[in-house]
């Protein structure tokens, strides 16, 4: 990869530029090129589409994003060490990478994008479950990106495409699977990354469906989801008694065992509790 873009290796950039990663960052650099190559062709044919980057670092993945033909990238980095790295990059590509410096929980990226829009990214660990469910659950459907091609730590991609009936299978999984196709496309050991973490790490691949599988408000079911998940030991009569006065009753009526624990429910049920406890509020 360093052949091909001009620009040197990753571990001379992260020595010159002082580059070494912080852990209150949540920051673990993937150096091998060909590893973050590979992850970007992953996130489909970018040559027509804009491509949002979260936590670039010293730019590996943005390298790769970049040479595999994204239109544009749009990098939000918090750590302004790495400003200067991600500059070189920018002019080894003119016109084709915006590097904004700031905080992506507070950064609104869409008036520096262009549909259609696909996000790619090694999410920062502090951040990374946060910023997706913020990107599964807009008010409006479909979202303003295509696909979502992110890098977390196994046991957080596992939860993401879990089936029910599993220990990982929560809310991650029902907020994923409700709107999207979900798959785990890439596994990579702690050695590949500098410093290496103490977990394995995983890239997930979710791709917009066109509408979501069951009709509910985002809202109410990220409200279900965390009662029922938050307490997943007790029954959801108990769990989720929080809710309504009547969610027993509203529970029977939706086809749900009252008596049931949070990792027995299906999606389909979690969004006809949803629409139920809505309209009750209504009536």
């Amino acid at each position: 990869m360093s052949a091909i873009d001009g620009l040197p290796p990753l571990r001379e950039v992260i020595a010159r530029h002082d580059l070494r990663a912080r852990k209150q960052l949540g920051q673990n650099f993937l150096l091998d090129l060909n590893l973050t190559a590979k992850i970007a062709r992953q996130a489909g044919d970018l040559r027509n589409c804009d491509v949002l980057e979260i936590g670039p670092g010293p730019g590996g993945l943005t390298r790769g994003l970049l040479a595999e033909g994204a239109r544009h990238v749009l990098a939000i980095e918090k750590d302004e060490r790495a400003l200067p790295a991600l500059a070189e990059i920018a002019d080894a590509y003119p016109g084709r990478l915006t590097v904004l410096h700031g905080d992506a929980l507070r950064i609104d990226p869409l008036q520096h994008l262009t549909p259609p829009i696909r996000i790619a990214a090694n999410l920062p660990y502090n951040v990374g479950t946060e910023l997706l469910v913020r990107w599964l659950t807009p008010p409006d459907w479909p979202p303003f990106w295509q696909s979502l091609t992110l890098m977390f730590q196994r046991e957080v991609a596992e939860r993401i495409v879990a089936q029910p009936g599993g220990k990982a299978y929560g809310r991650l999984a029902v907020l994923a699977q409700w709107r999207c196709e979900t798959a785990i496309v890439m596994s990579l050991p702690p050695e590949a990354f500098v410093p290496a973490p103490k977990v394995h790490s995983s890239v997930v691949s979710l791709t917009a469906l066109p509408e979501p599988r069951y009709p509910a408000d985002p809202a109410v079911l990220m409200q279900v989801t965390a009662a029922a998940f938050n307490q997943r030991r007790k029954m959801l009569r108990s769990s989720l008694k929080g809710l309504h006065p009547q969610i027993e009753a509203l529970l029977a009526d939706c086809g749900i065992d009252p008596t049931a624990r949070a990792e027995e429910i299906g999606l389909r049920e979690f969004c006809a509790l949803a629409r139920a406890l809505q309209q009750a509020e209504r009536d």
